[in-house]
């Protein structure tokens, strides 16, 4: 379902407020360099979820997010007085997922390169199984020296290819259209 605008600038001033607290106000020691990535509202605006990202290891995104919990009062109040709503909403922090996902992907795609690469360079040495140009070309007539080597060319002037390659009138007597008078 859609986001309301009030549901987007709640949102976005939760994101504020809560890299502030975490940027100075919070002094907890286990937290890390975190990046408020994004909040995400519900519709009655009694729960939000706040999505961050941490410089470092497993370890600092574990510290991290203990910090957090434990100052989640803290963060809640800070929200509470800066939105001035009748209720301020829950807070619920996720660790996001976004870089690590995105970092699987950029392998995913090198992989894929690099194989398109190796395939490259063994198809620049590759030779034809068979001919170069393996459709079959109409055989020109000895007596005909007007007849293209594009059949395209002798359908646009009446003419028609068979199997053997020679060209046939549409309007000749096999056609039904001829001169000869029964």
């Amino acid at each position: 379902m859609a986001e309301s605008p009030r549901q987007r600038r709640v949102a976005d001033r939760i994101r504020e407020v809560v890299a502030q607290m975490a940027g100075g106000r919070i002094k907890d020691p286990r937290l890390g360099f975190i990046t408020v990535t994004e909040v995400r509202v519900t519709g009655d605006l009694h729960h939000a979820t706040v999505f961050y990202t941490v410089l470092g290891d497993e370890a600092a995104a574990e510290a991290t997010a203990a910090a957090l919990n434990s100052a989640k009062g803290l963060i809640r109040s800070e929200v509470g007085k800066v939105l001035g709503l009748r209720l301020t909403p829950s807070l619920d922090f996720q660790l996001d997922q976004l870089p690590a996902g995105a970092h699987r992907i950029e392998e995913a795609l090198a992989r894929a390169a690099a194989r398109d690469a190796e395939l490259a360079a063994r198809a620049a040495g590759a030779q034809y199984a068979g001919e170069a140009d393996p459709y079959r070309r109409p055989a020109e007539a000895e007596g005909d020296a007007d007849v293209d080597d594009d059949a395209g060319a002798g359908l646009a002037r009446g003419r028609f290819y068979f199997g053997d390659g020679a060209p046939q009138r549409a309007d000749g007597p096999a056609a039904g259209g001829g001169d000869d008078v029964a």
